[in-house]
């Protein structure tokens, strides 16, 4: 009776390493899928983030809860800041320009702005126009960074507003069809040969009812001319 020896069975040494191997290839799938919808996330986010932070600049007052309009600003501060040509440069050359690298630079005021955890610095307003137009107010990133330091290097801090959120983009939108509207009929008025009336209805409604008694006056003269003309005939006649 043969015994089959038994080393003669394969160990299944490489199949369990790529087995063992294949739950991390699996891991890593799903982060490339999460960071490409991050940067989908991120390109809709920054036409909300400039579109709220249009509305302070103008009004002075928030409506959004601090800790997500804190994000908010975080993200367009790394934006901006970013959009300089020092970001390319060499850490020697960053240090020369402004005193400290460029990250350290981002760390130090993405710190400053997370320092408020209670609300936003009462410097909001200036800074989200020095944030939504950067580039033409300071051309270097030196300035800038001054500029944004000395808004965040304040204690006083704003209240979230309980007025209503504003709607004049809304209005702005529907008020000049109005306005565009009144033209248009004038010029129609005119290519059809009426021109339109101008002024209070019941003036117009009295300067109407004017002229019927001024005609009716009219036929009434010429009615009694006609008699006496008449009567003056007839005596003119008996005497001859």
């Amino acid at each position: 009776m043969e015994i089959q020896p038994s080393n003669e069975v394969p160990p299944p040494s490489v199949n369990s390493a790529s087995d063992a191997e294949q739950p991390h290839d699996d891991a890593v799938v799903p982060d490339a899928s999460n960071h490409e919808s991050k940067e989908s996330k991120n390109e809709i986010a920054d036409g909300e983030v400039r579109g709220i932070l249009e509305v302070i600049a103008s009004t002075g007052r928030f409506w959004h809860d601090w800790d997500k309009l804190k994000g908010m600003l975080s993200f367009q501060l790394k934006q901006v800041l970013s959009e300089y040509p020092d970001a390319e440069k060499t850490s020697e050359q960053q240090n020369t320009a402004l005193g400290e690298t460029y990250l350290e630079l981002v760390k130090r005021l993405d710190e400053a702005l997370h320092g408020f955890t209670e609300g936003p610095p009462f410097t909001l307003q200036r800074l989200c126009e020095i944030l939504l137009d950067a580039r033409r107010i300071y051309p270097n990133l030196s300035k800038l960074a001054l500029a944004l330091e000395k808004n965040l290097l304040v204690t006083s801090m704003l209240t979230i507003s309980t007025d209503p959120y504003p709607q004049s983009a809304l209005q702005n939108a529907v008020e000049p069809e109005k306005a565009s509207e009144e033209p248009k009929l004038h010029s129609d008025s005119m290519q059809n040969g009426v021109e339109p009336m101008v002024g209070d209805r019941d003036e117009v409604m009295v300067e109407v009812e004017q002229a019927d008694i001024d005609d009716d006056m009219a036929i009434a003269m010429e009615a009694f001319e006609d008699i006496v003309s008449s009567e003056t005939n007839s005596v003119q006649t008996n005497n001859s």
